[in-house]
């Protein structure tokens, strides 16, 4: 393979990871706890959006629950942009297989 095949190739790949950046900052996955009274939003590049607490989940006497669901509904929405990331990165990297192969020679 010829060094201009492989400056395509490296150009290929720096758009379509601009482009799944760009993806990911504009989607939205949500995490929500306590059967829903909980809600976080995040960003496909996993910064927090909202949270939506449910007036119900309110209890002054039990602050302790209403944090831990705000954690549960956190953490369960950062997993998903993971889950997200990692599915978009996917494409990129079965564009970048056979470039490794060819750098490893």
């Amino acid at each position: 393979m010829g060094m201009g095949n492989l400056q395509r190739m490296a150009m290929q790949m720096q758009q379509e990871m601009e482009r799944i950046q760009a993806e990911l900052a504009e989607a939205h996955v949500e995490g929500s706890a306590g059967g829903g009274v909980v809600r976080a939003v995040v960003t496909g590049k996993q910064s927090l959006v909202s949270i939506t607490i449910d007036p119900a989940a309110v209890d002054p006497d039990d602050v302790d629950m209403l944090q831990d669901l705000v954690a549960v509904a956190v953490n369960e929405a950062l997993d998903a942009s993971r889950r997200l990331a990692e599915q978009k990165m996917g494409a990129l990297q079965s564009l970048t297989g056979g470039l490794g192969g060819l750098l490893g020679r």
